[in-house]
This record gives C-alpha cells, structure tokens and sequence, in this order.
C-alpha cells in the first residue's frame, strides 16, 4: 500500500485506501477493519493525505512533515483522546506549529491517524515532483512536438509500391500559340 493512494473521508472515522473512482464518489477500502465501502461525493469530500498541509510559525509544512517527526522522536504517543496531553506532546515534538490555528481536534487525528499508518506499515513519504516553471512547459511541449513529426516520416518508408499507389497529378493543359 502507498501513501499516496490513502484519504481521509468526511464524515467516515478512520483512514481509507482509494480502490476505486466512480462517476459519483469513490470506492474505499478501510485500513482499520479492511471493509470495502461506497463513499458517495454527495455527502462526502475526500482529501489525499500527501495534499494535507499544517499551519506552523514560519511556513505550511505538509503533514508528512509532521508524521516524520512524530517517527523520529523518543516521545511515547499519547492517547488521542485527552487534548492536554497531545497538545503537550506536539509542543515537544514539533515546537513550530501554529497552536492558535491548528485544533485540538487536528493533533487528535494527527495521533490517531500515525497509529494507522504505523499499524499498516505505510511508508509515508511525498512523491517528489519538479515544480515547473514555464521554461520547462515550453521545452516539454516542444519534445513532444518534435519526436511526433520525426516517427511521421519514419513511419513512410519510401519504396517504389509506396510511389505507384499515390495518384498522380494531372499536368496543365498547355495554351495554344495565339500567334501561329
């Protein structure tokens, strides 16, 4: 399992691994009892987990950010359910986040949702992509324009049957002397 195909469901406890897309919501599979549901996109939004980012005093860090330092560190999880004691833990090990803007409520999932991931040993790490700059929209465009024309001819082999089958054009009717 990847951790860029797990998301959170509105409305739906837990974290769920995306099976499937359809037309109307999405086909999920839960990592905590492994039961396959329907989540209609009527009454449920669905976040990525690699899209999710937390307020912190400098910049937003993505929540992978947080999930590596909660691995990294010697502090022992506390239980999610008591908001002193995870506001304590996340002040210890992640001393920049924005406690005025990140909920009780979010370090409480945070919590909860490192304990799935650690219990389905999800390696959570972000796919790593290039931003793009126009200069490598306009280079990229440009590749895929040139390889195109290139296999065109490539794919014509001249030979003397290629030749024949064209049909030939007809020569202009040639103007009669007006002077003879």
């Amino acid at each position: 399992m990847e951790y860029n195909k797990i998301i959170s469901v509105t409305g739906m406890s837990g974290l769920f691994e995306l099976v499937g897309n359809k037309a109307d919501g999405a086909i999920v599979r839960s990592l905590e009892d492994n039961s396959t549901k329907f989540a209609s996109s009527r009454s449920h939004q669905f976040s990525h987990l690699e899209s999710i980012e937390i307020y912190t005093v400098r910049e937003n860090v993505n929540l992978v950010d947080i999930l590596g330092a909660m691995k990294k560190s010697s502090e022992k999880l506390p239980d999610y359910k008591n908001n002193a004691e995870v506001k304590k833990y996340f002040e210890k090990v992640y001393p920049d986040m924005d406690f005025d803007r990140v909920y009780s409520s979010d370090m409480k999932k945070m919590v909860r949702w490192y304990g799935i991931l650690e219990a389905n040993k999800i390696d959570f790490e972000l796919n790593k992509v290039e931003p793009e700059t126009a200069e490598t929209k306009v280079e990229k465009a440009e590749e895929e324009k040139a390889p195109a024309k290139k296999s065109a001819k490539k794919s014509e082999p001249k030979t003397e049957k290629a030749e024949e089958e064209k049909p030939k054009k007809k020569a202009a009717p040639k103007k009669k002397k007006e002077a003879e």
